[in-house]
Parts: structure tokens; C-alpha cells; sequence
């Protein structure tokens, strides 16, 4: 009768016991694994943290770009995050840097960041006195929201920055005023281009 009774392996008496630790022990554990998980995964979804450096702005490369020195007399190259300003050559590439030079030259800034580009470049949120300067070139209408990277932002400054452009588009401010701009990211595409079109092409062997 044992034997019958046990034949699949598990007794009633310890078919009982398996079911009580699966509903004190082994469940809750269960549970609480997934929700670590489950955590870990949506904290991972978030832009990461950013550090905080301190200097005073020493060059304006462009409309996105400048140098600056730190208290320990080290220069750091940033490019501001969440805006790419016109090109040099482009149309309102002079403009733009004059706007971001009378925002930030000679000043002391803070720059949050968590990241640097493939040229070793700092990308971060650049901000003098409270204010955003990437956010204060698309509110003029000399630089363009970077959608490209815009995940890496945090809500808030996504949200700010494509409310920022728009508006600038609407009032036909700075770069806005003409009809069609080209975007420096499609201006720099098609420069590439046309330089791999002019490159010497390479003789077929004889």
C-alpha cells in the first residue's frame, strides 16, 4: 500500500510540507526577486548621473562648443548637450557663436555631465548662474534641439528644449527666419559626401 500510494514520487505527507514552504518561503522570494529585477531594470532606463565640474569659460569654439579652465588650471573642451548649433561655414554659424560667447565668456559656469564624446569632448549641461545655455541658444533660435540624442537628457530639459525649439520656430527667430534651414548634422552629411566624390578613385588593376 506504501508503495502504491508513493509510487509517483512524492508521499501525501511530504506532498503537504512542499506545498507550505512554496507558500511561506519559496513565493515570497520569489517575489522579491522580481522585484529587484524588475527595479534594476527601470533604473536602468534612466539617463545616468551626472558629475558636476567648475571653471570659468576660456574659449567659444562655436555655438555648441567651448574651453573651460578649472581651478586646477586644467582646460576641458565641452560640447553642450541637447543642441547642435550651426556650423562655422553654415548660415548663422557666426551668429551663434556671438549669441554663446555673450553667454558664457569669461564667466564661471558649472557643467553637469555624464559622458564624453569619441573626441574626448565633455558633453554636458552648461550653466551660468542657474541658466541653461544650450536652452537659452535654442530660446534664440541659433541652435537646434538634438533629437539624436535627446534619450540621454532628462525629461525636464527634453521636454523644455523641444518646447523651446518650437517656439522659436513659430516666432521665425534667429536661424528660423528662413524657410527651409539645413540642420547642421545634414549640412556635415552632405559635406562628407561631396568629398568622398571628389576623392581620387582608385586605378583598376591592369
Amino acid at each position: 500500500m506504501y508503495h502504491l500510494r508513493c509510487i509517483s514520487g512524492v508521499c501525501p505527507g511530504r506532498e503537504n510540507k512542499i506545498n507550505k514552504v512554496a507558500r511561506r518561503g519559496a513565493f515570497p522570494h520569489i517575489v522579491a526577486a522580481l522585484a529587484i529585477s524588475g527595479g534594476l531594470l527601470a533604473l536602468s532606463s534612466l539617463p545616468a548621473l551626472a558629475a558636476t565640474l567648475h571653471g570659468r569659460v576660456v574659449a567659444v569654439a562655436d555655438g555648441d562648443t567651448i574651453t573651460v579652465l578649472t581651478a586646477a588650471r586644467k582646460s576641458e573642451r565641452i560640447r553642450l548637450a541637447g543642441i547642435d548649433a550651426p556650423e562655422s561655414k553654415q548660415a548663422f554659424g557666426a551668429a551663434s557663436k556671438r549669441s554663446l560667447s555673450a553667454l558664457v565668456f569669461g564667466a564661471e559656469v558649472s557643467v553637469e555631465y555624464a559622458k564624453r564624446d569619441r573626441y574626448g569632448r565633455i558633453v554636458g549641461r552648461v550653466l551660468r548662474d542657474g541658466r541653461d545655455a544650450g536652452l537659452a541658444q535654442i530660446e534664440a533660435g541659433l541652435a537646434w534641439h538634438y533629437l539624436r540624442y535627446a534619450s540621454e537628457q532628462p525629461q525636464a530639459d527634453r521636454a523644455a528644449y523641444a518646447r523651446a525649439e518650437r517656439s522659436a520656430r513659430s516666432a521665425a527667430l534667429g536661424l528660423w527666419v528662413d524657410a527651409a534651414p539645413v540642420a547642421p548634422w545634414d549640412w556635415r552629411r552632405q559635406r562628407a559626401d561631396a568629398r568622398r566624390a571628389q576623392a581620387p578613385r582608385l586605378s583598376s588593376p591592369q
